[in-house]
């Protein structure tokens, strides 16, 4: 059997025997459908109360304040859209930045032409915003700032705490993007000052199709799905009940063994970094060095084509990433390493590789092994690199 090494953390983790056993029980005989007023219904009703409890406690919140959602782009959607249709009495504008998820960045241009204003705060070389230029963007007219906490390509953390303080300061609601982050870092609503944030299940080890919006207590919003009275009347549907078991169950996994899983990623992500950078030339390390997710590693190649540099890698076993999942059908370089300024064909160089707590040393020392081999092999199909390579300018 070929070596096979997944290091696509970011796009979506692999579930923990745990929680398919937490959830499995849902899926047959405690089936029951969680509006019902019988002893099927009841036990529902009860396993989807100690989920709702078990994420609010990891990450500070109330279990009244949780929603469940059919995954993390839908949060961003009801966030980011229920509260702009909700607060239009007080303004129309709205502060995000330029590299957010396209779940954030697309339901903002679908606002635009609906009436409200959107400012797109530029970020630096590393990928963080400039804390002066979100300041003087609000207005009078601003009811939303919506940031996420970390970049799914990039791994750069932004000052979410010092915005949060501004944002309280200002009386403007503020939604965090956090499904990169969740798992990844210890967060805390309160301390943070958050109204608002998205989750999603499938990045700490639960299933698929669940996520999860955090609202703050007393903040006003309208809602994205109409119909029955599920989700306390915010979000009707019948609930993924077997999912939102998983959620929980992750969700207190993820909490119980942070400081553990943040250690074991931190140590093979800085091995992985190190060895990239001594073995091979022409690359640069994207994002920021410090403020970064734990697992993340994001490079940047000169003289050859992400795409190449993935399918070769794969032909080896190893998974990565030339950016996010979501746009990986999409030939243009990503709108997150044009926004930290890099050139077209620096951008289509680059290469995702996330870690996560299957990840070994043994796989790291094999990408260490395979990955400048099949990097120098590409380099001499390109023309450019011959020309530099031969000190022709």
């Amino acid at each position: 059997m070929k070596k096979r090494v997944y290091l696509d953390y970011s796009a979506t983790t692999p579930m923990k025997q745990e929680v398919l056993d937490e959830m499995l029980p849902y899926f047959t005989e405690k089936f029951g459908n969680p509006s019902s007023i019988h002893s099927f219904g009841r036990e529902a009703k009860q396993a989807i109360d100690l989920s709702r409890e078990q994420l609010a406690k990891s990450i500070g919140a109330k279990a009244d304040e949780i929603f469940f959602t059919g995954g993390g782009s839908e949060a961003d959607n009801w966030a980011i859209k229920g509260i702009a249709y909700a607060n239009r009495d007080k303004g129309n504008h709205i502060i995000t930045t330029k590299i957010e998820h396209h779940a954030v960045l697309h339901t903002c241009e679908y606002l635009e032409k609906n009436g409200f204003e959107v400012t797109y705060l530029e970020v630096d070389a590393h990928g963080r915003i400039n804390i002066d230029d979100l300041k003087s963007a609000i207005k009078d007219q601003t009811i939303l700032i919506t940031i996420m906490f970390a970049n799914n390509e990039i791994g750069t953390i932004q000052p979410i705490k010092e915005i949060g303080q501004i944002a309280k300061e200002k009386k403007v609601i503020f939604h965090v993007d956090a499904v990169q982050a969740f798992g990844n870092i210890k967060i805390n609503v309160n301390d943070l000052n958050i109204d608002l944030m998205s989750l999603s299940a499938h990045k700490v080890y639960g299933p698929k199709g669940i996520g999860a919006l955090y609202i703050r207590k007393g903040v006003k919003i309208h809602s994205l799905i109409h119909g029955g009275a599920q989700e306390r009347r915010r979000r009707a549907g019948t609930e993924n009940l077997p999912g939102i078991v998983g959620f929980g169950k992750a969700a207190a996994l993820a909490d119980e063994n942070l400081e553990a899983h943040i250690q074991h990623v931190k140590v093979l992500r800085d091995k992985l970094i190190k060895g990239i950078m001594e073995k091979v030339g022409y690359v640069r390390l994207n994002g920021h060095p410090e403020h970064r997710l734990p697992g993340n590693a994001n490079f940047a190649f000169e003289f050859i084509e992400g795409e190449s540099l993935l399918l070769s890698l794969d032909m080896l076993g190893i998974a990565g990433s030339s950016g996010s999942a979501c746009t990986s059908g999409s030939l243009d370089p990503s709108h997150v390493l044009m926004a930290l300024g890099l050139s077209h064909e620096i951008a289509h160089g680059s290469l995702r590789l996330t870690i996560g707590d299957f990840t070994t040393e043994e796989d790291i020392d094999y990408v260490l092994q395979e990955l400048p081999k099949v990097v120098d092999r590409l380099r001499q199909m390109s023309p450019l690199y011959e020309k530099v390579k031969g000190g022709q300018k």
